[in-house]
């Protein structure tokens, strides 16, 4: 494991201590004795202030810089349309930053949903589309395709938010074809 990748599991465990020991001494010591704040509805508004802050904090990385995005779109659990959306830009100190930014519940993954989902997060976070300057997606033909897909839309409101295939998905291609030609290990990958 890298050091980089260390650091910042150190930085993210003192962080979650921090704030435990936030709830516990200022929330759970001083509430009356009947209150609960366990409940699904109080948990979703805490994680959604918490993502609001790590959102404004990479939003103020990012000030007035160019940036990419990269997108992802799957089903979650529930069998919910989602997209995933990551930042990636480079910080005032010259260092190449990639950061997770949001994940949107979608009502289809059609080209038009996917741009007017990501239109409205990004300018939540004050984020100009004409500052794209990468597109990274997982190939699927609405994400890439060469006239009415999604980096086609973008190209046309800034011509320079080039295409990349993403690279992630190359490899896992490509591990997964590899893999259907050694019996052992496309067999224990399937069960």
């Amino acid at each position: 494991m890298s050091e980089e990748i260390e650091n910042n599991r150190r930085r993210l465990g003192a962080s979650i201590d921090c704030i435990r020991c936030n709830v516990q001494n200022l929330v759970l010591e001083n509430a009356p004795r009947f209150a609960k704040y366990t409940s699904s509805d109080v948990l979703k508004e805490i994680l959604y202030v918490l993502a609001t802050i790590v959102r404004n904090s990479i939003r103020k990385d990012i000030g007035d810089a160019k940036f990419c995005v990269i997108i992802d779109e799957a089903r979650d659990e529930s069998k919910k349309e989602q997209m995933a959306i990551v930042l990636r830009f480079v910080d005032v100190d010259g260092f190449v930053r990639k950061l997770f930014f949001d994940l949107v519940h979608v009502n289809d993954t059609s080209v038009l949903t996917l741009k007017k989902e990501l239109m409205s997060v990004l300018s939540i976070y004050n984020r100009q589309i004409e500052n794209i300057r990468g597109q990274g997606y997982d190939g699927a033909s609405n994400m890439r395709g060469e006239w009415n897909d999604l980096q086609a839309l973008f190209l046309n409101d800034c011509q320079q938010a080039y295409y990349a295939h993403c690279f992630a998905h190359r490899l896992q291609l490509a591990l997964v074809a590899t893999s259907r030609k050694v019996l052992q290990i496309h067999e224990f990958s399937h069960n």
